[in-house]
């Protein structure tokens, strides 16, 4: 039982971490600080879409869900929960290029909009 509680936090925990990979530089605006654990963690979901590695928290939840005498699952985090949710299809290579640059995309314009503001407030107002 224990097994099983810890493989469900794990995938909250996933799926936690890929939110704040997608979006967590919104939390920059109000915390500045968090640049540095968001941009390390925004290349680490980049590289997993862009290469097809799978996420070590997988085989890990896996291994839990087995210890729990559970069936374990095949693929990624991405294709066992999310992917039905978001997508009809499995997850193949095309739809992980797409994962991917939607994080891209989404951060580089956070990114541009934190750096737009900071400049904005750091340039002397005209009076």
């Amino acid at each position: 039982m224990i097994y099983s509680f810890l493989a469900d936090l794990l995938v909250v925990f996933h799926l936690v971490f890929i939110l704040y990979v997608i979006a967590g530089a919104l939390l920059i605006f109000k915390w500045p600080k968090t640049f540095w654990l968001h941009l390390p963690s925004c290349f680490w979901g980049m590289t997993v879409e862009f290469t097809g590695w799978i996420c070590p928290l997988t085989p890990w939840e896996i291994q839990l869900r087995r210890l729990a005498g559970e069936e374990g699952y095949t693929g990624s985090f991405i294709e066992q929960y999310l992917i039905p949710i978001i997508y009809p299809s499995g997850l193949n290579r095309e739809i992980q290029m797409l994962l991917g640059s939607t994080v891209l995309i989404v951060n580089l314009s956070l990114y541009t909009l934190i750096l737009i503001k900071r400049r904005n407030r750091k340039t002397p107002e005209d009076s």
